[in-house]
């Protein structure tokens, strides 16, 4: 084998992965399974696809190596091949943040208008959390919060929020987190608090960011690091 077949060879399967990431759909669904393992019919409902539909990505996904899959009982369940999956995802968001427009001008839109006071690094609140400086809410959904969560963290989904502030002193500083940098449910939840009387503020990222920087998880079981 000639070296310029063997690079043309290996870029062939470089591709896969750039191939299984060229869809929305798809990245999204990463980022849903960034969260901990779901079947395909959890996963189509949270994306609003068909389950079908959601089949055909999950299986481009499992060929790429990005994901993989166990069966149980008449359920198919997924989860991400490893941590590094994350931090690829991670590093696609950073350079299309620098590198495309776009990208800037639609979170100019629709998160910077909601928040544009700069967020806690992780560090920072995994110090005030062990010091009991602030409440920390995870706005995601329940099941996402039980596969693993910031320790001390309290699942509060947006729908839940204001009820929950009308319980809490107004006093307390708030910070909350939820899927990605990018997602809008710790925007929300910060605006509402903020609009409720609340010193509130965002962490820098999401859930898959602080676990993946090896730093302490807890899961509704036990915790583990």
């Amino acid at each position: 084998m000639s070296s310029g077949h063997f690079k043309q060879d290996l870029f062939t399967q470089f591709a896969l992965v750039g191939k299984s990431l060229s869809n929305a759909n798809r990245l999204e669904l990463l980022e849903f399974l960034a969260q901990g393992e779901r079947c395909v019919e959890q996963l189509a409902s949270v994306a609003g696809l068909s389950v079908a539909n959601t089949s055909q990505h999950l299986q481009q996904l499992r060929q790429s190596g990005m994901v993989t899959a166990r069966k149980q009982g008449l359920k198919v369940y997924y989860s991400l091949s490893g941590d590094d999956v994350i931090v690829l995802l991670d590093a696609l968001r950073q350079v299309a943040g620098r590198h495309v427009a776009e990208v800037d001008r639609l979170v100019e839109s629709y998160l910077t208008v909601k928040d544009d006071l700069e967020a806690i690094p992780r560090d920072e609140l995994l110090e005030r959390v062990r010091d009991n400086l602030v409440c920390v809410i995870d706005v995601r959904p329940m099941e996402e919060y039980n596969a693993g969560h910031v320790p001390g963290a309290v699942n509060v989904p947006l729908s839940e929020l204001e009820g929950y502030l009308e319980a809490i002193d107004s006093t307390t500083e708030i910070i909350a987190y939820c899927r990605g940098p990018h997602c809008v449910l710790a925007y929300d939840a910060v605006a509402r608090s903020r609009a409720s009387g609340f010193k509130a503020h965002r962490l820098e990222d999401g859930f898959p960011e602080w676990k993946t920087a090896g730093l302490p998880v807890e899961t509704t079981e036990s915790p583990v690091k």
